[in-house]
């Protein structure tokens, strides 16, 4: 970085700063016409980066990122974004964007209690853009050593998401008297960060994420898009064919080798995978093709007694009598391929049991077995209401 440039950012650096200790939006404004003028969408996002790694919170520069979006907007909207084909998860992100703003002009138009909730539900469908952004994008820019967006960006969609819900049970409740007034105090707000975070993601992320990113990573953002979809825009046939094209060149099949079993979708070693399995709230039990035990977990809690002696033995011997005629039938109906599951429930010593079996396939539909998964289900029956992760404080 030259002299110059370094000036700049230290003078950037300090605006923001003194935002926080409460400089006014006019007066940093000022500051950052006079002292920065001129300034680079990743000028602004590694400021806030730096910011970070200095041991800012995330939550401070969420509290401030719509005044310093405020201050830098003149800069932004004159720097010109690059062109994107038709399959660019960028472009994608833009197309949905110009439907997002269709429906927050045609909820401030909106006049009638039914209009409005309609257009707040289908602006649920945000969830989904957002979603991609958090889950496809972010990641490859933690690969770059960039946490920024993933540690304030995400919080501010968050907040989004909780005013959507907490608008649309308002207005339920909303008589027509009383529109104008949910309009002002609800409404405009919610409106408001949502074409905020429309800005902050077309003039700072993508254009941040666009110099950041090589070829091959959005290759893959693109490819991993598919699990979550798209919202309000059809998916252009040119991403389409490119995802086809794609389609046979990722690994599928597990591999082994220096004590570390790779998957498709990451890779555990040997000394993890035992205490991954154990840990898991439920009793695992696999039967082979052969129709012999091969497997069971062995957590703390387990339901059903399982001793070693169990392994090698016919899954047919592993029932009471009165069971055999049910288990056989489930076994052929996995290899025969009519049924790929089966689901049970029964109380034993006042728990609630809940027990599955699955039939497990390769890739090209091959049978290898069956997991049996049993879990006490008790408490979960009795949950009510919300729990998040946010609430675990303490």
């Amino acid at each position: 970085m030259t002299e110059t440039n370094g000036t700049k950012k230290a003078a950037l650096k300090d605006i923001i700063l003194k935002l926080h200790e409460g400089l006014t939006a006019e007066a940093a404004r000022d500051r950052f016409e006079k002292e920065v003028g001129n300034v680079t969408s990743t000028e602004i996002a590694e400021l806030e980066q730096g910011l970070l790694d200095e041991g800012l919170t995330a939550e401070e520069i969420k509290k401030f990122c719509n005044v310093h979006a405020l201050i830098f907007q003149s800069a932004l909207e004159s720097v010109e974004m690059a062109e994107t084909s038709p399959s660019h998860p960028v472009y994608l992100f833009k197309q949905e964007n110009r439907e997002i703003e269709k429906l927050l002009d045609a909820l401030q138009r909106a006049k009638a209690k039914k209009g409005m909730t309609a257009l707040l539900t289908m602006l649920r469908g945000i969830a989904t853009h957002y979603e991609r952004k958090e889950q496809f994008l972010f990641p490859f820019l933690e690969k770059k050593n960039f946490t920024g967006p993933s540690k304030v960006m995400w919080g501010k969609d968050n907040e989004i998401r909780d005013m959507l819900k907490a608008a649309i049970a308002e207005l339920k409740d909303t008589p027509a008297e009383k529109l104008e007034t949910f309009r002002e105090k609800t409404l405009a707000p919610l409106i408001e960060e949502v074409n905020g975070m429309i800005f902050k993601e077309e003039n700072i992320l993508f254009s941040t994420a666009l110099e950041k990113l090589d070829a091959a990573d959005w290759v893959e953002i693109l490819r991993e898009s598919e699990e979550v979809g798209y919202v309000f825009i059809e998916k252009p046939a040119e991403a389409s064919h490119l995802i086809a094209n794609l389609t046979g060149t990722v690994v599928e099949e597990a591999c082994v080798g220096d004590g570390v079993i790779t998957f498709p979708t990451g890779a555990i070693s040997a000394a993890e995978i035992l205490p991954l399995l154990n840990a898991l709230p439920v009793d695992i039990t696999f039967v082979g093709a052969d129709d012999t035990v091969k497997y069971f977990s062995k957590g703390k809690d387990r339901i059903f007694t399982r001793s070693t002696s169990i392994i090698g033995r016919n899954v047919k011997n592993c029932h009471p009598p009165q069971s055999l005629d049910a288990v056989e039938r489930i076994v052929q109906s996995f290899k025969d391929g009519s049924r790929d599951s089966y689901e049970f429930w029964l109380t034993i010593a006042g728990k609630f049991i809940y027990i599955r079996f699955f039939a497990l396939r390769d890739a090209a539909g091959k049978y290898l077995g069956v997991i049996e998964v049993a879990q006490d289900v008790t408490r979960i029956r009795a949950l009510e209401g919300e729990k998040r992760l946010i609430d675990e404080r303490d």
